[in-house]
């Protein structure tokens, strides 16, 4: 076989605010007939390794397990096409045609955009979180920095990038517990690797600077 599927719930183990599956109550509504999404990897008909999210309507489940047909096109893959037969478990479901309550926390945790230095996703770290007061709906007001960037660096605004909240979530999900504080909020890592309010942060300087 050319292709094989992806697994969606390893996938949200490593990235669990940016990548969503569906909650066990939607998987436990699905019945014969229903579509899910699943994501075929394989080869690429044109140019190396490829991967493609598809609609499969389910014709037959056995618990975790289940049959479906390809109800895709396959835009790019080798050895797939519509109509073909597909089996498949409950951890390659990325999607399905149902409404999912929970689905809007992802939506959050992608759509709310935080300013972070190029210094952090090199890193993989961050020890210091601003929250100035948002400009739109889609800002949060945090600027994150990993606690090491020189002034020099933090001035040239190609050193800077607007991401998706859920990217910092999956680097420390301690910060859950503060990213709704209030704008004109500072906080720092301390030793212990906690993150405490800064209650004498230099606003004046930081506004006017």
């Amino acid at each position: 076989m050319s292709w094989e599927l992806d697994n969606a719930n390893e996938r949200n183990k490593m990235a669990p605010y940016t990548f969503y599956i569906p909650g066990s109550d939607v998987i436990d509504k699905l019945r014969l007939g229903d579509l899910v999404k699943l994501i075929f990897l394989g080869e690429s008909e044109t140019d190396g390794p490829a991967g493609e999210k598809m609609w499969v309507e389910i014709t037959e489940r056995y618990e975790e397990r289940f049959k479906g047909v390809l109800t895709n096109e396959p835009y790019d893959l080798k050895g797939l096409k519509a109509g073909q037969e597909v089996t498949f478990k409950v951890e390659h479901i990325c999607d399905t045609q149902y409404d999912d309550p929970s689905s809007s926390d992802w939506d959050y945790y992608f759509d709310m955009k935080v300013v972070v230095s190029r210094d952090v996703l090199d890193r993989r770290e961050f020890n210091f979180m601003l929250r100035d007061a948002p400009n739109n709906d889609q800002d949060s007001g945090w600027s994150i920095l990993s606690g090491y960037e020189e002034d020099e660096y933090l001035q040239d605004a190609a050193n800077l990038q607007c991401i998706s909240i859920g990217v910092i979530l999956n680097m420390d999900d301690s910060i859950l517990s503060i990213i709704d504080e209030r704008p004109m909020c500072a906080f720092e890592r301390n030793e212990d690797g906690v993150f405490w309010k800064i209650d004498d942060y230099d606003w004046d300087g930081y506004l006017n600077g």
